[in-house]
């Protein structure tokens, strides 16, 4: 093999593993956008959850402990 032909070997080499690389960057890309989006999803749902809860909360009774025995005790 001359010379010539080892670093053109060697180039297509390169260019292959370039292209993989570029493959490889390009789907975690799209995984990385598709998390996002769903981590903004469940943001959003935990606020209105959230929002939920203090309501259940804000409309309970108060605890037992602050009222007065009934008077048969």
């Amino acid at each position: 093999m001359t010379d010539l032909a080892q670093i053109a070997a060697r180039l297509d080499s390169l260019e292959s593993h370039i292209a993989h690389q570029e493959s490889l960057i390009d789907e975690l890309s799209d995984i990385a956008q598709r998390q996002w989006k769903e981590i903004e999803a469940l943001g959003e749902k935990l606020g209105y959850l959230k929002g939920k809860l203090e309501a259940v909360e804000d409309g309970l009774e108060a605890p037992p402990g602050g009222e007065p025995p009934p008077p048969h005790y």
